[in-house]
């Protein structure tokens, strides 16, 4: 098949998006009833895709639509029909897209793979007829293969890695080796991870490496600060380190515990708190570990919180003891907050921070080094300032929201430009994402995938160091 060349494409294609600026329609599947990880950033680029910073970059509108799913109880009497009501929001998440003006079809199931849920995906994208669909979770992965599609719509698929807390999941996040494969693009947020693809069956020319983002944090007050230390009983000279997130056993809470029954050992006169801000099938567990190591009035749980910058501002350090990350959301926040980071060096962690530079990154499932880490945090505050500074200023340069959202449109701008053959990821047209318009970089110290074609280098998307794959 004769394709044009690919200079001149991309110049018809640049030329086109800045004297009509098409609209690009976007469909994306979003399982999620809070506001965190995954579907906090699909709000945040929901934002920033009507901004007008889009339009002044020469970029097409983005419009955004959302599918979201809805459990029935066991009790419920419903006939699977999609929720079009626009005052009835089933869960936080839905009710926070809709405050956003975001159209959102809810799809009700009375158990997960409903197989009713597939004839209404079918209906909804029919109605919504989007120039791409973009899904998140595995589950979405699963059912957009399923209804077939994957053959009519350029599809982007989202991976953000996974949770491996039982053999029931691990098994249940196998389905991705099937569906994957299909999507046009898979976009995942660590090069760690797109090794893992590679080797799972995605082809390395389909995959693309976009790290999160992070605004710059709220301005929390000093009021604000003492009432909730006021409230969860922490006294004006006692440090507070933070951990937030799921607590989920490959977040590795029960090796911070550890860390902080080692460092009441190394350092017996230092007063600090353990802040856990998160909720997740471990709670029971880490709360029975604290109370075998006498440690229940010095670790404090927190249930899931909405907004967490105040715990951002009154930490001292936050502790990042993850056994497998991709791009934590987490470690962004409190970069850009000024918390000096402990955090273990896996998954995309080292892709973010710079070890003994704004970050201190050490070994997972060891807790003496954690322990070590946040010692020298604690009791050297020009070494914690000097970490604070270097992190606000690398998040600042690298990882703006505003450049994930231009960088991500540009995926969707080579998407619908593509012969729609190609797109559907039914042929092959020798193009590669390093061919989509980003800046050409080489790769870091950690990055080994290179085009299976040309054996050439890969992209680096804007506003990240790690390649576009």
């Amino acid at each position: 098949m004769n394709f044009a060349p690919k200079r001149r494409r991309r110049f018809a294609l640049a030329a086109h998006s800045e004297t009509m600026q098409p609209t690009i329609k976007l469909l994306a599947l979003m399982e999620a009833t809070t506001v965190t990880g995954p579907a906090k950033n699909l709000l945040e680029f929901c934002r920033l895709a009507r901004s007008p910073k889009v339009h002044e970059a020469g970029l097409p509108r983005v419009d955004v639509s959302i599918v979201s799913f809805h459990r029935l109880d066991a009790h419920a009497n419903d006939n699977g029909q999609g929720n079009r009501n626009k005052d009835s929001s089933p869960n936080l998440f839905v009710a926070k897209a809709r405050e956003q003006g975001i159209e959102v079809d809810v799809i009700t199931e009375r158990f997960r793979f409903d197989p009713s849920a597939i004839g209404e995906l079918r209906r909804v994208v029919a109605q919504r007829h989007p120039d791409i669909i973009q899904t998140h979770m595995v589950k979405s992965h699963f059912l957009i293969k399923l209804a077939g599609l994957a053959r009519k719509y350029p599809w982007i698929a989202y991976h953000h890695g996974y949770t491996t807390t039982d053999l029931k999941m691990q098994a249940y996040n196998q389905l991705n080796r099937w569906s994957l494969p299909s999507a046009t693009r898979v976009i995942t947020v660590c090069d760690a991870f797109a090794k893992q693809l590679s080797r799972t069956g995605v082809r390395p020319d389909r995959i693309v490496v976009c790290h999160n983002s992070v605004a710059a944090p709220r301005r929390v007050t000093n009021e604000e600060q003492q009432v909730l230390k006021g409230k969860l009983g922490i006294a004006a000279d006692e440090r507070v380190v933070l951990a937030v997130g799921r607590l989920s056993r490959e977040k590795g809470h029960r090796d911070l515990i550890d860390a902080v029954a080692v460092l009441n050992r190394m350092e017996s006169a230092l007063k600090f708190r353990l802040v856990i801000v998160g909720e997740g099938p471990e709670r029971e567990s880490l709360e029975r570990a604290s109370r075998e190591q006498g440690l229940s009035a010095q670790v404090l749980f927190i249930d899931h919180v909405e907004d967490v910058a105040p715990y951002y501002a009154i930490a001292d350090a936050l502790a990042l003891p993850s056994h497998s990350e991709g791009s934590p959301n987490v470690l962004l926040e409190a970069m850009a907050a000024g918390v000096p980071v402990v955090a273990t060096k896996v998954g995309g962690v080292p892709e973010i921070a710079i070890d003994n530079e704004s970050a201190f990154l050490v070994s997972a499932h060891e807790p003496q080094l954690l322990a070590n880490a946040l010692r020298r945090i604690l009791i050297d505050a020009d070494l914690a300032q000097t970490l604070r500074a270097n992190a606000t200023a690398r998040v600042a340069s690298r990882f703006s929201p505003e450049s994930y959202a231009q960088s991500l449109i540009r995926i969707y701008q080579e998407i619908v430009s593509e012969p729609r053959a190609v797109a559907r990821g039914t042929l092959d047209c020798g193009l590669r994402i390093a061919d989509c318009g980003f800046d050409r970089g080489s790769l870091n110290s950690q990055s080994e995938i290179k085009n299976p074609k040309s054996n050439g280098p890969v992209a680096t998307a804007p506003g990240s160091e790690t390649p576009c794959l």
